[in-house]
């Protein structure tokens, strides 16, 4: 019998029952904890958006600008932790989206902006609509679509169900930050002026509103109170109907009263149709529904299906609801997608076990560290308040290799020398010990690893710091139970090689307890070991030769953020020229329903969804198409990408390409390529920002680069005589007015249906508003100061006009006038040669007082790239220290670490024959292998350094070492490699992010594994003498 000892493997040999119970206490913590883990596509690491939206009616872009944008820029830009501001000014409407630093709570960050705006109120002008103050980025992608269809209703019915009956269902459900009606007709009661009939009455539009707000109020009258009761006196002036309005005198002349009815066409109309939604050809009123800045799309998306399907009870006769794309089964495809590859990788694991064990028996032994430890991680999810996601069951399922590779090693080493002749216990117990300081160092070395990918940079780092924590944590676990519960259960299954071998005196020789094994495979290799060793400028000239024609592949391959993942939805934006009216962009997108149908026809498209007049502007349409599920279409969604894109090429009337959501949540999905070019003003902004555009248009692989600083909105710019205005009494606030009531569709009054309150707008009739000639037809009043008379002056005396062009919207950002370049891509370019082709021609273009930064997914890429570089140090870095701690010396690491550029070659080469980009997935697969490559070095090296403590040469030492730990090496990486397996073959929602990841570790681990049996005894073999031995140590 061995001395007993009071290590973690001796006590658990001893006390089995223990062992156990902490192994099932481990797995009920992750069962119970499995009920309370939410599910969702990606780690929760939303930074904090809030959005300020001001609406002021028919207000230039400059004048939003000026008088609202800069303003609230100021006010906002002194809260705390904010990161970024953004905004956007366009005609009567400006929009600030500010970003918080990570970890800024959202409530708390909303109720900052409020009360920002709150005081900045007063700096503001009077008119406009209060700001609203919404906790979501209004530039996010909404997270559902869905259309609300009707055979037997109008628009303006179809409206009023869908905000009576259904908007605020949806708006209440936890997660949903607010639910936007696209396309909707409100009702209004529209008054259409003539201005002919005003003008032979002598009135102006101001008259006409003056008149509506006096007839249409409503005040309290206080209350008449007796002794014994109070009543409240109401007045109830508010009108309800057309023909009420019809009816309101607006002056008398000679006791003749001139009613509305007399100047106007009064009738209940829309407020707004400059948006346009079909579903499937049919028109439809939409809903999209954005998510908050922290909420769970699979949980928004299942509490809107399950309200749908109540409201779908009570819908009228003919109305429908039509869902147009939804990002929840995109997820759910996905994290099935990855637990089948779980499952197929568990297996794979097994099999390779059992197959080099050769008994059943033995391999139950490692077979169990895998529930142990993914159920255990499960709990560990719970406790540090991750979720399961694609990233954490993706780090769950490369775990499965990692975490039997401590149980081989412990297993391999006991049954080696049971077969040697030692008893099952005695072998448990000296077998455990002697490699207890290998274990120890794989584990923390992977661990090591691990780190670095926590601290990657942006939004990125912070999607896959629970990848690095899960894979460390479920390597902890593996590590206890591989020193634990392994060893007891190999003391008690594996058989005895004799029966009397537990009455043998113990073996004390260092030759015979570590016997070589005569198979032909380690005969073999320790032919080819003891020749490479005698010839080590060989096989270092081959690693030599092999890493650096890795680093001219690497030069060369093309660089992105994320892969291209088939999500199921793809869209098609298109521009028609600046000054078309929705009508010209409406037919344009019919052009390209008709050319789509044959794919609905065939099922590659399920959901054809359009909207015209995106963004309120009616020269932009937005096709989104929802895919047939991932298991009824033969065809990826690049290829049904790539036979719609002729559709989009051969349109003449727009601009339009086909583009597909990006992954890892980022936004920008259309255009993956957007440069910020800021400066001073918006002149010199716009000389540089055209230089870089022209240069950008000269390469074909762009998508449509555009501008969103576009003069071309064609404009009438009215230039007021200010000496005869004075003269004529006439002022500038009667002129403006006058204009806005007539042509801006203003809003003056509001009436009430069945407890809504709608607008009530003036305008003038569509035919005295068709051209420049309108203008000569408008009046404005004068007044004699001293008689106290007053006429009517046309305003043609006034002011004189000139046409040009304005830009259709002014942006800034972090409070600079800035002007966005974007452009969608080709399929075979990335977004890194994008960028490159652009910084080169921004050396030449740009002035010194122009800046330029990035946004979007090009800002995500800048700051990931050069993060995973870094990363990569620190990874190498880290590992090397952990090592040196470990083995007290610099030689030893020193002899581990030179053999990761081997994996880091393995994976370049594997990315370059399989045509893969390197980005995100496929960076953090090669600081995998840091850790990876790292724990076949530590195996050979520790070993060699017990046999040299125990008096044999460092020659024979290594090559004794490497031939004993041929079959663990082998196994550990066969068992890693099969377990990322699946993801080299998967398919199927979200398989382009896997595939990536999973050659980078196959083909990293697969063709370094040779070169690496060989190069690490030879490094040793000529290291090892700068370092001390241990000679006092014994093997046993």
């Amino acid at each position: 019998m061995p001395k007993t000892g009071y290590s973690l493997s001796e006590i658990a040999i001893r006390r089995p029952v223990t062992t156990i119970v902490a192994s099932l206490l481990i797995i009920t913590a992750g069962i119970a904890s499995l009920q309370s883990i939410p599910i969702r596509e990606l780690p929760d690491v939303d930074s904090s958006v809030v959005t300020v939206t001001t609406r002021y009616q028919g207000a230039s872009p400059e004048v939003i600008d000026t008088e609202i944008t800069e303003v609230i820029e100021s006010a906002v830009s002194g809260v705390s932790g904010v990161e970024s501001i953004s905004s956007q000014s366009r005609r009567g409407r400006s929009r600030t989206v500010i970003q918080f630093a990570p970890g800024r709570n959202i409530d708390e960050a909303a109720n900052d902006i409020r009360d920002a705006v709150g005081r900045a109120r007063r700096s503001l002008p009077e008119d406009i609509e209060n700001p609203a103050v919404v906790k979501s980025d209004s530039d996010a992608d909404p997270v559902m679509r869905i259309a609300v269809a009707s055979s037997k209703h109008s628009p303006e019915q179809i409206t009023d169900y869908v905000e009576r009956y259904i908007v605020d269902h949806l708006s209440t459900l936890d997660g949903v930050a607010k639910v936007d009606v696209r396309g909707q007709r409100r009702y209004a009661i529209r008054i259409w002026l003539d201005r002919r009939a005003m003008a032979a009455r002598n009135l102006t539009s101001s008259d006409v509103e003056v008149a509506i707000r006096r007839s249409n109020l409503e005040l309290p009258a206080g209350d008449i109170t007796s002794s014994q009761r109070m009543l409240e006196v109401r007045l109830d002036g508010r009108l309800t109907d057309p023909d009420d309005f019809a009816e309101i005198v607006i002056r008398k002349v000679n006791d003749y009263p001139i009613r509305l009815k007399d100047i106007a066409r009064v009738e209940r109309g829309v407020e707004n149709d400059d948006l346009i939604i079909r579903a499937n050809g049919r028109n439809a009123v939409g809903m999209s529904v954005l998510r908050q800045s922290q909420a769970n799309t699979m949980t928004i998306s299942k509490y809107v299906r399950d309200e749908i399907k109540v409201i779908s009870k009570t819908l009228p006769e003919g109305m429908e609801i039509i869902i147009g794309s939804d990002d929840a089964l995109f997820i759910t495809a996905s994290i099935r997608e990855v637990l089948i590859a779980l499952g197929i990788s568990l297996l794979l694991v097994v099999t390779v076990i059992i197959i080099f064990l050769r008994s059943f028996k033995a391999a139950l032994v490692p077979i169990v560290t895998i529930p142990v430890a993914l159920i255990g991680c499960i709990g560990i999810i719970y406790a540090l308040g991750f979720s399961i996601n694609v990233i954490t069951l993706l780090a769950l399922l490369l775990a499965i290799g990692l975490v039997v590779d401590d149980a081989i090693v412990v297993l391999e080493n006991i049954k080696r020398r049971i077969d040697n002749g030692e008893s099952s216990y005695t072998a448990a117990v000296k077998g455990t010990r002697q490699v207890t300081f290998a274990v120890l160092a794989t584990s923390i070395t992977l661990i090591a690893a691990f780190i670095p990918i926590s601290l990657l940079e942006g939004q990125v780092g912070k999607l896959f710091s629970e990848f690095g924590l899960i894979m460390a944590a479920a390597v902890v676990i593996s590590t206890f139970v591989a020193l634990s519960l392994c060893p007891m259960m190999a003391s008690r299954i594996l058989n005895d090689k004799s029966a009397e071998t537990e009455n043998k005196t113990p073996k004390t020789n260092i030759t015979e307890d570590n016997q070589l094994p005569q198979s032909r495979l380690h005969s073999t290799y320790g032919f080819g070991l003891n020749f490479s060793i005698k010839s080590p400028v060989i096989v270092i000239s081959l690693a030599l030769a092999f890493s650096l024609g890795a680093i001219s592949l690497y030069l060369t391959l093309p660089r992105d953020l994320v892969p291209r993942e088939d999500r199921g939805v793809t869209f098609i934006p298109m521009t028609a020229p600046q000054g078309s009216t929705q009508a010209y962009t409406d037919s344009q997108s019919k052009i390209i329903e008709k050319k789509l149908r044959p794919f609905q026809e065939d099922g590659s498209i399920q959901t054809v969804y359009t909207i015209i007049g995106w963004g309120n502007r009616p020269y932009r349409g937005f096709v989104v198409m929802r895919l047939a599920h991932w298991d009824d279409r033969d065809q990826s969604q690049a290829e049904i990408i790539k036979k719609i894109r002729p559709i989009t090429r051969n349109l003449i009337g727009v601009r339009a390409g086909v583009a597909s959501p990006a992954g890892l949540g980022l936004r920008g999905n259309s255009t993956p390529l957007r440069i910020v070019v800021g400066g001073p003003d918006f002149d010199e902004v716009k000389r540089a920002a055209s230089e870089l555009l022209t240069y950008a248009q000269e390469n074909e692989d762009l998508i449509n680069p555009r501008m969103d600083y576009e003069e071309n909105q064609p404009q009438i710019n009215l230039i007021l005589d200010r000496q005869r205005a004075n003269d004529l009494n006439v002022s500038v606030e009667e002129v403006a007015l006058t204009l806005q009531s007539l042509f801006a569709s203003k809003k003056v009054s509001a009436y009430i249906d069945r407890g809504r309150e709608y607008p009530v707008i003036i305008q003038a009739e569509r035919k005295d508003r068709r051209d420049l000639s309108s203008l000569s037809n408008v009046f404005v009043r004068s007044g004699d100061a001293a008689t106290g008379a007053s006429s009517l002056v046309p305003l043609s005396v006034l002011v004189s006009t000139s046409e040009s062009a304005a830009a259709a919207e002014l942006r800034r950002y972090d409070r600079l006038p800035s002007i966005t370049i974007s452009a969608g891509l080709a399929p075979d370019y990335t977004l890194g040669q994008a960028l490159d082709y652009i910084e080169s021609g921004a050396a030449d273009a740009l002035p010194a007082s122009v800046k330029m930064t990035y946004s979007g997914q090009s800002k995500v890429f800048k700051s990931t790239s050069g993060g995973a570089m870094v990363s990569f140090a620190i990874a190498l870095l880290i590992v090397f220290l952990v090592l040196a701690a470990q083995f007290e010396s610099f030689v030893y690491p020193l002899v581990i670490i030179l053999a990761v550029p081997l994996a880091i070659a393995g994976a370049i080469y594997s990315l370059t024959f399989m045509d893969l980009s390197l980005n995100v997935y496929s960076q953090i697969g090669i600081i995998l292998l840091v850790g990876l490559m790292a724990k076949n070095g530590i195996l050979i090296v520790e070993f060699a350094n017990q046999l040299r403590a125990a008096g044999y040469s460092i020659r024979d030492a290594v090559v004794r070492a490497a031939v004993l730990r041929l079959r663990p090496i082998v196994m550990t990486v066969l068992s890693t490699i099969l377990g990322a397996m699946p993801l080299v073959l998967a398919s199927g929602a979200g398989a382009e992010s896997r595939i990536a990841i999973g050659w980078v570790i196959v083909g990293g681990l697969g063709l370094a594994l040779f070169l690496t049996l060989f190069l690490t005894p030879v490094l040793y073999d000529l290291m090892a003498r700068f370092a001390k031995s241990k000679t006092s140590e014994a093997v046993s």
